[in-house]
C-alpha cells in the first residue's frame, strides 16, 4: 500500500516532489522519484512496506534495461501464481514483492495483463520503448486515482491534494458534482468538486502519450453486465460460499508485517475474523465504543463484537470515542478525504487505524462488501417489498408519499417510513436509483442560488446510475440491479474511498476479502431468492456461517454507524452552522440561498423535515471549498 503521483507533459519537475509531499502520510517507510526530462515524464512513490520491505521492493521500479518504469499502489493477491508462471517463461526476480511480478507481467503481456490481476490497485507504467504511459485502476475501485488533463499535460495522484500540488490553477468548481454530493452524500461517477479533476473509474485504464489521453477503455465489467448467468442451486451455493470466502481471506492474509482485523460485531466482519482465525489464531481485532447517547433506532455494536471475540478467542482492542470529539474532527475528516463526503463513519476507520498502528499492526482486514454482494441494506428489503405494492395506481402512491413527508421526522420509524415511500410514484429503474438518494432533488434545488441552479440545466443527480442500469440485460431482477449499483457506485465512490483515505492517513493498509474477484464472480451466480429471503437479508451468508458464529450475532438486526448527527446539529456542530452557513458566508460563496438554508435549519429543528444530513453535506462542501479552493496555495505547498 502506497501513494503514487505523476505527470506526462510540460510540468515543472519540482511540482512532482510537492505532490509527493502532500501524500507522504500514505507511505511513511520509503519514497522515490523518477524523472525523464526529455520525454516530459515524472513518477513519484511513497511506500508503506507490506510485502518485501527490503530495498528490493523500492519504487519507482525499473526494468533491467531501464526502459520501463512502474509506480504501484495496492496488492496483487495472485502474485505467487503469476510469479511461478513468469519464472517458467524465463523471467528473473531479485526480490519477493508483487511489484516486481506486476512489472515483469507487463513486460511479458503489456496491457493485456489487466484481466489476469486479482487484487486492489492503481498503477502507472512508463514505457519508453513506445513512449506511452499506462494508467489503470482495479476492477471494483478499491484504490482511488484522480487525474487532470491540464494545459501542461496529464497529471495523476492517489489523492486530489497531491494532484493539485502539481497544477497551476484549480479551475472552476463542478456544480453538477456538488449537486450529487448533496443528493447522495457522495458523488457517483467520475466527478469531483472541480471540473478539472476526474476519478479514473473502477476497471478502467488509460494510455497517455505526449501529455494527451490517446485511449481510454474499460477492462473489467461486473458479472451482471456480461450477459447470461448460470445460477447455482441452494446446495451448491451453501457448499461453495464458505470455501470461496476462506480462499479470499487466506490470500489476503499474505504479508511480511502483522495483520489485524476490524470487528464491529456485524455478520460481515465477524465472518472474516472467523475464517482468518483458522490461519492466524491470535489475529488482533479492533472495534469502536461510541461513548454517550446513540441515535434512536441504532443498536449498540460493542456487546456483539465482544461476543464474537470471546467465541473465537481472539484479542479485541476497543477505541472509546466521545461524540464531541467526532464532531470536532469533522473539518480534518473532510481535508483528509479530499471530497466532501457527508458521513461521519470515516472517522471510525481513522480511529481504529491509528490504534492499530500504535499496536504495530500495519494491515487490517475489513468486512466491507458483504452487504453489496449478498444484500444487507434497508433499501434491499425495500426493493424486495416493492412487488407487493407497486401495483397500486400511481396517483395513490403519490398520495402516500405526500402523507409520509408530513410526519414528524424526529422519530426514527417515521423517518424510515418517509424514506421508504419517497419516490413511491416512480417505477422501474427510476425507483431503484431513487433508493440511493438522501434528499429529494427539487428540495435541494430550492436551496440553490439562481446562478447555481442554472448550471444544472436538465441534468439529473441519478443520471450515472440510470445510464448504468440501462446497459444491463433486461431480465436482471430488481434486487440484482440494486446490488449492481452498490458494487459499481456505492462501494467505489463512498465506502472504499473513505476506507482508503482514512486508513492511509494513519499508515495502515485495509484489505477487503469480500471483494476478491473470484468471490465476486461466485456471488453473481447466487440467485436473488437466496440473498433476500423474505425479511431476512444475506440469508445465504447467514446460513453458511451458522457453524462458525453465535446465532445472536448472525441473525441480529442490521445496524449502521450511529453517530448522533441530529443532536450534533442542535449542539456540537451548532457553532459551525452559525459560521460556515451564516448569511455572510453563503453570500460570499454564491452557491446556496441564505434564506432557504436558514429555513431548512428551522424546519430541521422543529422536526418538519429530516434535514440533518443535508446540513452536514452543506457544511462539508463549505469546509472543502475553503481548504481546496480559497486556500489553494496551502494545498499546493
Amino acid at each position: 500500500m502506497c501513494g503514487i503521483v505523476g505527470f506526462c507533459g510540460e510540468f515543472d519537475p519540482g511540482s512532482l516532489r510537492a505532490g509527493l509531499g502532500r501524500i507522504s502520510h500514505r507511505g511513511p517507510d520509503d519514497s522515490g522519484v523518477f524523472i525523464d526530462s526529455p520525454a516530459g515524464v515524472g513518477l513519484g512513490h511513497v511506500r508503506l512496506s507490506i510485502l518485501d520491505p527490503s530495498p528490493l521492493g523500492h519504487q519507482p521500479m525499473l526494468s533491467e534495461d531501464g526502459k520501463v518504469v512502474l509506480v504501484f499502489n495496492g496488492e496483487i493477491y495472485n502474485f505467487r501464481e503469476l510469479r511461478s508462471e513468469l519464472k517458467g517463461s524465463g523471467y528473473r526476480f531479485r526480490g519477493s514483492s508483487d511489484t516486481e511480478v506486476l512489472l515483469n507481467l507487463y513486460l511479458n503481456e503489456g496491457a493485456a495483463m489487466l484481466p489476469r490481476l486479482n487484487g486492489i490497485f492503481t498503477f502507472a507504467i512508463w514505457d519508453a520503448r513506445i513512449r506511452s504511459l499506462l494508467v489503470a485502476r482495479d476492477g471494483l475501485g478499491v484504490k482511488p486515482l484522480y487525474y487532470a488533463a491540464t494545459s501542461c499535460g496529464f497529471g495523476f495522484s492517489s489523492e486530489i491534494k497531491g494532484l493539485l500540488a502539481m497544477m497551476q490553477d484549480v479551475g472552476p468548481i463542478d456544480e453538477l458534482a456538488l449537486h450529487r454530493y448533496l443528493s447522495f452524500l457522495w458523488c457517483p461517477g467520475d466527478g469531483t468538486p472541480l471540473k478539472s479533476v476526474r476519478k479514473l473509474l473502477p476497471g478502467e485504464a488509460m494510455l497517455v502519450s505526449s501529455g494527451q489521453v490517446m485511449r481510454r477503455w474499460t477492462w473489467y465489467r461486473l458479472p451482471v453486465s456480461r450477459g447470461h448467468i448460470e445460477y447455482l442451486g441452494m446446495s451448491d451455493s451453501l457448499d461453495r460460499l464458505v470455501s470461496c470466502l476462506r480462499q479470499a481471506v487466506q490470500r489476503q492474509l499474505v504479508a511480511d508485517v502483522p495483520v489485524g482485523a476490524f470487528l464491529s460485531g456485524g455478520l460481515d466482519s465477524s465472518a472474516i475474523v472467523a475464517l482468518a482465525r483458522e490461519t492466524n489464531p491470535n489475529i488482533h481485532c479492533f472495534t469502536i465504543d461510541p461513548v454517550g447517547d446513540q441515535e434512536e433506532g441504532i443498536t449498540d455494536d460493542l456487546p456483539y463484537a465482544r461476543k464474537v471475540a470471546n467465541h473465537l478467542g481472539v484479542p479485541l482492542d476497543i477505541v472509546r470515542i466521545e461524540p464531541g470529539r467526532m464532531a470536532d474532527d469533522l473539518t480534518q475528516m473532510v481535508l483528509q478525504l479530499d471530497e466532501p463526503l457527508a458521513d461521519p463513519a470515516p472517522l471510525n476507520v481513522l480511529y481504529i487505524a491509528e490504534l492499530a498502528r500504535e499496536r504495530g499492526v500495519k494491515v487490517l482486514l475489513s468486512g466491507a462488501g458483504g452487504d453489496d454482494l449478498f444484500s444487507g441494506y434497508r433499501r434491499h428489503r425495500a426493493v424486495h417489498l416493492d412487488a407487493y405494492w407497486q401495483w397500486l395506481p400511481r396517483g395513490f402512491r403519490s398520495l402516500l408519499e405526500r402523507w409520509t413527508s408530513g410526519l414528524d421526522q424526529r422519530r426514527a420509524w417515521k423517518r424510515r417510513l418517509t424514506k421508504l415511500l419517497s419516490g413511491a410514484a416512480l417505477d422501474g429503474d427510476a425507483r431503484i436509483a431513487n433508493y440511493f438518494m438522501w434528499a429529494r432533488e427539487q428540495s435541494l434545488i430550492s436551496l440553490y442560488t439562481r446562478d447555481f441552479a442554472e448550471h444544472l440545466t436538465d441534468s439529473f443527480a441519478t443520471a450515472p446510475l440510470l445510464e448504468f442500469l440501462e446497459s444491463l440485460p433486461g431480465d436482471v431482477s430488481p434486487l440484482e440491479r440494486t446490488l449492481a449499483l452498490e458494487q459499481r457506485f456505492f462501494l467505489s465512490d463512498h465506502n472504499l474511498i473513505y476506507t482508503d483515505k482514512m486508513s492511509m492517513a494513519a499508515g495502515v493498509e485495509v484489505r477487503v476479502p469480500f471483494l476478491d474477484m473470484d468471490l465476486v464472480d461466485f456471488a453473481a451466480r447466487v440467485p436473488s431468492v437466496l440473498k433476500q429471503r423474505g425479511r431476512i437479508s444475506k440469508w445465504i451468508l447467514k446460513k453458511a456461517m451458522e457453524p462458525y458464529l453465535p446465532r445472536p450475532v448472525i441473525y441480529r438486526a442490521k445496524s449502521g454507524f450511529g453517530a448522533p448527527i441530529r443532536r450534533w446539529m442542535r449542539f456540537e456542530l451548532r457553532h459551525l452552522l452559525g459560521d460556515l452557513l451564516s448569511e455572510a458566508s453563503l453570500r460570499r460563496r454564491g452557491l446556496f440561498d441564505p434564506w432557504a438554508v436558514q429555513q431548512l435549519i428551522r424546519a430541521n429543528d422543529s422536526g418538519q423535515v429530516d434535514g440533518s444530513y443535508t446540513l452536514l453535506s452543506l457544511l462539508c462542501i463549505e469546509i472543502w471549498l475553503r481548504a481546496f479552493v480559497d486556500d489553494f496555495s496551502t494545498v499546493k505547498h
